[in-house]
């Protein structure tokens, strides 16, 4: 629902590229907009109805609570946006209420340190990423939409669909960088795919200009060793097409150096396929029961080759994982558990300014 008057939740997305930042607030946001009046602020986000408007017109329509609140919550997640709902709280003393979701696992800086400090609450996506901020009231993962991704109905028949060549596929999805050990993916396919003659890897995400030399050294390797029509480069892939890929593959293996969160194992996951994940963001807690995928060290090929055999090489095990990532991803990283999860930070907040 959406109001021009008074909404009780503003979210803002005060930057001009879809990032992986973007793309969480889009999935939750689709579902916030059916359950509270909102107003979105910055840049349009694909899924969602809900219009944004400027930051200026968001701090404008914050000068007055809305019915039957006393203050308009402000969820940000990015520096900026914590700096304008500060600034609108503290300095022109608009009746605000600031919500932060942080995603990091890394020490932050003095200045985003200083404004962690000042929100009202924190919601860490990962246990780890609580270790880093203050003010954490909850611990609430990013989730899934289980929905959109989904198991296929026969993974061989859905490969095919695919027009990949092979009988099947293993992929990586992420920007070609070093720090999405998009290296690593590929030394780890170049030694496992001569050992299966059906398979074909795919590594689907965009090559920046910067980085373009990276994947020039990645294709030459790929060349030398006689698989350049069996490793192929996707560039960036439709988002209405992703999941039809995800549920058609053996495998996604994901090992980036870092990462905050990761969102690519848990839609690959509900898409009932198995995971191979470096042990960095919050992977650890996607593959904690050992129903969905293997974990492996953070720059580790050995280990990233010898779980990739593991499952590929029984296949019981890799049935009995794509039955448990699906399972996992429905009852433990909805975007539904998110939603909830969300909510009752905000009930939170609002309860606690009822009974001031």
């Amino acid at each position: 629902m959406t109001s021009k008057m008074s909404p009780e939740l503003i979210v803002t997305n005060l930057h001009r590229n879809f990032t992986g930042v973007s793309a969480t607030i889009d999935q939750l946001l689709r579902f916030q907009e059916l359950n509270y009046d909102i107003m979105l602020s910055g840049s349009p986000l694909p899924t969602v109805r809900t219009k944004p408007v400027s930051i200026w017109s968001a701090l404008a329509i914050s000068r007055r609570a809305p019915c039957k609140r006393r203050h308009i919550l402000w969820h940000v997640r990015r520096n900026c946006e914590m700096f304008w709902a500060i600034f609108a709280r503290d300095v022109l003393r608009f009746p605000i209420k600031t919500v932060f979701t942080s995603a990091a696992i890394r020490r932050h800086s003095a200045f985003p340190r200083f404004l962690i400090s000042k929100m009202d609450a924190v919601v860490a996506t990962s246990p780890k990423a609580a270790c880093f901020v203050p003010n954490v009231v909850a611990i609430v993962p990013h989730g899934v939409d289980t929905a959109r991704f989904r198991v296929a109905e026969n993974r061989d028949m859905a490969w095919q669909a695919t027009g990949y060549p092979g009988l099947g596929g293993i992929a990586t999805v992420g920007r070609v960088r070093p720090e999405k050990g998009t290296d690593l993916f590929v030394d780890a396919m170049i030694r496992e795919l001569p050992k299966r003659p059906g398979m074909t890897a795919l590594v689907i995400g965009k090559t920046e200009v910067r980085f373009a030399r990276f994947q020039a050294d990645l294709e030459r390797r790929i060349s030398e060793a006689g698989l350049s029509e069996r490793i192929l480069f996707t560039g960036e892939i439709a988002k209405e097409e992703l999941p039809k890929i995800l549920s058609a593959l053996k495998l996604l293996v994901a090992v980036p150096r870092y990462e905050g969160y990761g969102m690519t194992p848990l839609e690959a996951m509900a898409s009932g396929t198995p995971v191979v994940v470096s042990d960095t963001g919050a992977y650890a807690t996607f593959v904690a029961n050992g129903k969905s995928g293997l974990l492996v060290p953070v720059d580790d090929l050995e280990r990233v080759c010898k779980a990739i055999g593991e499952i590929l090489d029984d296949l019981d095990l890799a049935s009995a994982m794509a039955q448990g990532a699906r399972e996992t991803a429905e009852k433990e990283f909805s975007v539904a558990r998110e939603l909830q999860g969300v909510g009752q930070v905000y009930d939170r907040l609002w309860q606690h300014e009822a009974a001031a």
